[in-house]
Parts: C-alpha cells; sequence; structure tokens
C-alpha cells in the first residue's frame, strides 16, 4: 500500500513525516506534498485529483488535509468531495463503513497546531519549559475549540515559557512536538478523524 498526502503548508509535512509512520503498518509507504497555502491546494486540487484518477493503482490512496480556518467545515469538506467525484475516485465518506475507498478527506479543526494542544505531553517533551498542566486550562480543555486561533495560542504559550521570541517558527516547532505525540492519547476530536482513517487505511493494506 502506498498514500499520497496533499497537505497545505510546509509544517503539516513536517508532522506527518513523524505521525504516520506512528500510524500506520508496517510496509505501507507514502509522499507527502505540501502547497504554499490553504488557497493554493484548492485551488489545484481538482486537477491534482484529475490527474490521479488517470492512473491510480488498486494499492494506492490519497489523503487531502487542509485546516479549517474558521470557515465552515461542512462547506469545506464539500469541496473536498466534489473534486473527487468529478475525478471518478471514490472517498471514504462515499461508501460504508469498512468498505473500500481511494481518498480521505480530513479537515484540521481549526488549524494543525490543535493537534498538538491535544497532546500537551508531546509539546513538554519537545519544550520542556512548558508545564504539562498546561492541559488542564480549561482555554485548552477542548483543542479544537481554542479561541483566537491555534497556532497564536501555540506561538503565545512557547513565548511564555521562553521559546521562540521573535515569533513561532512553525516548520521547526511542528518538526518538534509532533516526533513525541503519541496518537492514541490525543485529545482533539479532528485529529481521532484522522487516525480513524489512517487505521482504515492501514487495515485494507492487509
Amino acid at each position: 500500500m502506498h498514500i499520497e498526502f496533499l497537505v497545505e503548508e510546509p509544517s503539516a509535512e513536517a508532522a506527518l513525516q513523524n505521525l504516520v509512520p506512528k500510524i500506520c503498518a508496517d510496509g505501507i509507504t507514502f509522499d507527502i506534498h505540501a502547497y504554499r497555502s490553504k488557497t493554493d491546494l484548492l485551488s489545484k486540487l481538482p486537477k491534482r485529483l484529475k490527474g490521479y484518477g488517470n492512473f491510480l493503482p488498486p494499492d494506492w490512496r490519497i489523503v487531502v488535509l487542509v485546516d479549517e480556518d474558521r470557515e465552515g467545515c461542512v462547506s469545506l469538506k464539500e469541496k473536498l468531495e466534489q473534486a473527487a467525484r468529478d475525478a471518478g475516485l471514490v472517498t471514504k465518506s462515499m461508501v460504508q463503513k469498512g468498505s473500500r475507498f481511494q481518498v480521505l478527506n480530513r479537515i484540521a479543526i481549526e488549524e494543525l497546531e490543535a493537534w498538538f494542544f491535544g497532546d500537551v505531553q508531546a509539546i513538554h517533551q519537545a519544550y520542556e519549559r512548558v508545564s504539562p498542566s498546561l492541559a488542564t486550562k480549561s482555554a485548552y480543555l477542548d483543542p479544537d475549540a481554542i479561541k483566537g486561533g491555534t497556532w497564536e495560542a501555540m506561538e503565545r504559550e512557547l513565548q511564555r515559557a521562553g521559546y521562540f521570541k521573535s515569533g513561532l517558527a512553525k516548520i521547526k516547532a511542528a518538526r518538534a512536538i509532533s516526533a513525541h505525540m503519541v496518537p492514541s492519547r490525543n485529545r482533539s476530536p479532528s485529529f481521532q478523524m484522522f487516525l480513524s482513517g489512517l487505521l482504515d487505511i492501514s487495515r485494507q493494506a492487509r
């Protein structure tokens, strides 16, 4: 089995390089294609998927990952689903549970950094001056509901602990935190949806 990941920015690529091997079964290969932005990915996605539709081998899967960014989750998901339908590809949402699909569309709510807040222990391990008790603060109990932007919250907490004084280096932080993440303990509901989808793909590889 081989998985093609399409993501909206290099920080997502950095995180997935560490996370995918922790989730997927041995023997699954993958490539990650990072775009310049969410707008860039969404504008190029229809053509990219049509290209895949012309040659996609039976043992290939495509995973599209974008941030919600305060956009309506339902309408954003429909954009992704429509692009796959137009390309003649079958998404996970089109089939019954347990059935085979070619495309997995997933949304990080509201941004990738919410997934990092879903595993505060990993943040602490990467940046030890950040207290593990951060997970008990009311603002972070639901990582997908953090107010005011999750990357801004991440920058604020890391700066408060003495890191990234000149501004959050998103790729560096994504790589460092994801290296310590344990997928099964993540408290972000949107991460758990992503995890569930990848586990479904792994089961199809057996």
